[in-house]
């Protein structure tokens, strides 16, 4: 998922206290003298400053937007994958995407950075966070429907975890193994139907899980490479040079003026793809991070299943598996446990 892969840009939001102090926005934690005590490893889970601000009513509606959005996106590639091949519908959702924020930089005068460095890092990112990713869940969803591809997609956290935690960026704790756990108990309801290997849709499982594994990369790669670059000069450098890519990549294997043309559905989604599932959620990405920081805007991971599974399934006459509402509800479990806000407040409000 995206979000996710881009959330280096606020990781700082939570840091460990030497001593009890009030959680913005959470009950306060008792003082020693009032006889209330917590073992050391539950004090660190519990004093934890809450920096993040609460979302209000603007920014509830904008996540809802973002999910709309970041859902279409798989609701779009539903209908384009019909007529045209991964190569040329990723090429088009960069290009025209990229294109789109270049003016918007252009506008309000944003400016790039010019160092080698810099860019041999947007071009990594690229790779990690739009071309790969892009290419595999297109490919995946010629297999799948849009629905369970996106259900996939909601494992995109878990991967972030793993990997930060293998990497020793972040350390490993119960409550994060236990989430991973869930996680992947999730999928593998989604993937639990032996037929499942003779009709493709377990070719289109292994192509999602591995766009949702690229994400991870890419959460991990933004932390170390990306760290103090303005969200939007970060997006649209690495979308230029995912634009690239997908230029010699498409033109290699389906060149674009050796197809069939499009009907005007598949053009409307191509369009739809690139400047409201990826230029226009950058935007609003962008500014649900700055105003209610990273782990609100995290939330948008577990509304983009929904979103998607109701477009395909009212649009694209998609049905609606049983096993994929459980494998959703698991996955969306695992999410809420990896969080952890939601088990803080309960323990605090049964401790007061």
């Amino acid at each position: 998922m995206r979000c996710t892969c881009l959330l280096w840009a606020n990781s700082g939001h939570r840091r460990l206290l030497s001593g009890p102090r009030a959680l913005t926005g959470w009950p306060s934690i008792p003082p020693p003298e009032s006889g209330w005590r917590l073992t050391s490893p539950l004090r660190k889970a519990l004093e934890i400053e809450m920096t993040e601000p609460d979302l209000d009513h603007r920014d509830l509606l904008l996540l809802g937007i973002l999910s709309i959005l970041w859902g279409g996106s798989f609701f779009f590639v539903g209908i384009a994958v019909k007529e045209l091949p991964a190569s040329t519908i990723v090429f088009a959702r960069v290009s025209i995407a990229a294109s789109l924020l270049l003016l918007i930089c252009g506008f309000f005068h944003i400016k790039f950075p010019w160092s080698a460095s810099h860019w041999i890092s947007f071009f990594v990112m690229g790779l990690l966070n739009n071309v790969l990713p892009f290419l595999l869940t297109t490919l995946g969803q010629k297999q799948i429907s849009s629905g369970l591809a996106s259900i996939i997609n909601a494992t995109t956290p878990l991967f972030t975890v793993a990997i930060t935690v293998a990497f020793r960026e972040e350390q490993l704790v119960a409550r994060k193994v236990l989430g991973i756990l869930v996680g992947l108990a999730g999928v593998a309801i989604l993937h639990s139907r032996g037929e499942d290997f003779l009709v493709g849709r377990s070719n289109g499982i292994a192509l999602c899980l591995g766009a949702a594994l690229s994400y991870g990369f890419a959460g991990l790669w933004g932390r170390k490479r990306l760290t103090g670059i303005p969200p939007m000069t970060s997006a649209t450098c690495q979308l230029m040079c995912s634009s690239v890519v997908m230029a010699c990549l498409a033109g290699l294997t389906d060149p674009p003026w050796q197809l069939h043309m499009p009907g005007a559905a598949t053009w409307i989604a191509l369009f739809g793809l690139a400047a409201l599932s990826t230029a226009l959620a950058y935007i609003l990405f962008f500014r649900i991070l700055l105003r209610s920081g990273a782990t609100n805007v995290m939330l948008v991971t577990l509304l983009i299943p929904l979103t998607a599974i109701l477009l395909g399934h009212i649009f694209l006459g998609e049905s609606i598996d049983a096993r994929e509402i459980i494998g959703a509800l698991v996955i969306a479990s695992a999410l809420v446990i990896i969080d952890g806000r939601a088990f803080r407040w309960i323990f605090l409000q049964i401790t007061m």
